[in-house]
């Protein structure tokens, strides 16, 4: 074989990182458009329901709910 044919890159050239296609950076920042947009209009919309609290556990004991609403739920009555 002929060596002289073989690549040899040039010495003063800087090694080009590999970049991430265009179409996915355009995707990507399109996607944190919609998301941060998204939030916005959530946060200026305000609570889907204002008399509801958080799932924390009442200390009280009182106002649980008792296995035989369940029941009645499904059909399932007597």
């Amino acid at each position: 074989m002929d060596e002289s044919r073989q690549f040899s890159p040039d010495p003063g050239a800087v090694p080009r990182k590999p970049a991430p296609p265009p179409a996915l950076c355009g995707f990507l920042l399109l996607l944190l458009l919609i998301f941060a947009v998204s939030y916005v209009v959530g946060a200026h919309a305000g609570p889907v329901a204002p008399g509801m609290h958080g799932t924390g556990t009442s200390k009280g004991g009182g106002g649980g709910s008792t296995g035989d609403d369940m029941g009645n739920m499904h059909g399932g009555g007597n």
